[in-house]
């Protein structure tokens, strides 16, 4: 790093500190807990993750290929020397020439996800392999100057904002201490003398990825670094959400954490938005940014606002030449129950390296459109109500679940409101055309009932029919003649 970068780093930092110093918001949990998740979030419900960078050249293993390629024994490894030769004569870094994103058109993109009904796009701004999908001053390495050429994250901001999406960014960078590290380990490309800025840059030994205090512990340099990466991608592109990946809940990265929460949240109010940061693993403390689970949901309704990611391929989040996909109509049941929770979904693709996205992504989408086109009015700017979900069908709880299949039934049900009006899905709408909702039942005072109000009117969203429908006591008992759906049936019931 010669003077004059260091002097820009310097100054970076001086600015960054003056930020937070005339803001609302310090770098401390009190004062970060002040955050509210915005309206805007809560209403939005479907995002679009994109995994695509260097990564995507080699399109073998997974997103992690960097990381793997570099492993002695692994599938990687051995694909890689094979392929491209030895690591010390081809090394990560010779993908980068390789990665052109000849055929990428933000607008072809922006297009699909709008017609997806997606209403925020998140991409991935800067995986663990450390290579910048954004023009940056503070790294050669990155998109804008090498491989595409490009301001590929600039290009699809102004794509999304045309069609009235949000664009966001997700930063993998943290991790980058050690990705590379196992390239030191034989004779590789990875070695010793780097600096900052370096392409390479600390490949550190990897830890017990469980150990919040393992060593080598991330020096104020790097930590330093990722700080400025990431307040340069709120300056430069003013993403209405940050993501960030596992890792940064890392004892030695906590304060860096909290000073950039600080300087996003005062330098957005500044410019005139609500920001969302989403995160991983008890990384911030309880209410000051929003909880995201990683490919897995919560079996219950919960009382603050949240997000699933998950990718239309089980294996994978970027494109491989051997992904496996998922069932649109099981990802649209995924999305369902996960509003129905106060949840909002983010659902990952992962483009090849010329920038085309699969037809198997692509196809996803449009299914997910097609289906909200329907039943959107019960999706976008709803709330949970008082019950969320009835039926037999158990949710794995937790992280890494999206696996795990769900056999629903016609009694599985999954409630939202909005204004005068309950919405319920039915998850597997039977033949017969018969279906019933317990919890709008007319259950006596011992039996404490969910739902004393009047029901003015049941229908069926995307439905001329006027269903046939009576109030029992044991439950809401509907009839339909017409509808068939494989896909969740909506049913709006208006209220008096």
């Amino acid at each position: 790093m010669n003077a004059e970068q260091r002097k820009f780093r310097e100054d970076y930092l001086c600015r960054i500190n003056e930020t937070i110093e005339r803001g609302r918001y310090k770098p401390s949990w009190d004062s970060l807990a002040q955050y509210e998740t915005p309206r805007w979030f809560r209403d939005a419900k479907f995002g679009i993750f994109i995994h695509w960078g260097v990564y995507s050249v080699p399109a073998f293993g997974s997103e992690w290929y960097s990381r793997s390629m570099y492993i002695e024994g692994t599938r990687e490894f051995e694909h890689h020397v094979k392929t491209y030769g030895p690591q010390r004569d081809f090394g990560y870094k010779d993908f980068i020439p390789m990665f052109k994103a000849e055929k990428y058109s933000a607008d072809e993109w922006a297009e699909l996800f709008s017609e997806a009904g997606a209403k925020y796009v998140v991409p991935v701004a800067e995986h663990h392999d450390g290579f910048q999908m954004y023009k940056s001053e503070l790294s050669e390495w990155n998109a804008y100057n090498m491989g595409p050429k490009r301001d590929t994250l600039g290009e699809l901001k102004s794509a999304c904002e045309r069609r009235g999406m949000s664009i966001c960014a997700s930063s993998h960078r943290v991790e980058h201490w050690f990705f590379m590290g196992h390239g030191k380990d034989f004779d590789s490309d990875i070695k010793e003398p780097m600096e900052c800025g370096d392409f390479y840059w600390p490949a550190m030994p990897e830890p017990n990825h469980q150990d919040l205090f393992s060593t080598p512990t991330p020096t104020d340099e790097y930590l330093t670094d990722w700080l400025l990466r990431c307040c340069e991608l709120v300056d430069r592109y003013a993403p209405r959400l940050v993501y960030f990946d596992w890792w940064i809940q890392h004892s030695a990265v906590k304060p860096y954490l909290m000073k950039f929460a600080a300087y996003y949240y005062n330098r957005a109010a500044e410019m005139g938005y609500e920001p969302v940061i989403c995160y991983k693993h008890d990384a911030f403390a309880f209410g000051c940014a929003t909880v995201d689970v990683e490919r897995g949901q919560f079996a219950d309704c919960k009382p603050y606002p949240w997000q699933t990611d998950t990718a239309c391929a089980y294996n994978s989040w970027c494109y491989t030449e051997n992904n496996h996909f998922k069932d649109p109509l099981s990802i649209i049941r995924d999305f369902v129950d996960i509003v129905s929770k106060n949840g909002n979904l983010l659902l990952n693709v992962g483009p090849r390296a010329d920038g085309t996205i699969t037809e198997e992504d692509a196809n996803i989408l449009r299914a997910i459109g097609g289906w909200l086109r329907t039943n959107g009015e019960a999706i976008y700017g709803t709330r949970p109500w008082r019950v969320s979900a009835e039926g037999p069908t158990a949710i794995p709880e937790g992280q890494f679940t999206d696996g795990a299949k769900k056999d629903f039934t016609s009694d599985d049900v999954r409630y939202t409101c909005r204004g005068g009006s309950i919405y319920a899905f039915v998850m597997k709408y039977p033949e017969s055309g018969e279906v019933r909702f317990p919890a709008l039942g007319e259950r006596d005072a011992s039996s404490k009932p969910n739902f004393h109000g009047i029901i003015k009117s049941v229908s069926v969203l995307g439905s001329d029919e006027v269903p046939v429908w009576e109030r029992c006591e044991d439950a809401l008992h509907v009839k339909t003649t017409t509808v068939k759906s494989e896909a969740p049936v909506a049913f709006k019931i208006e209220v008096m």
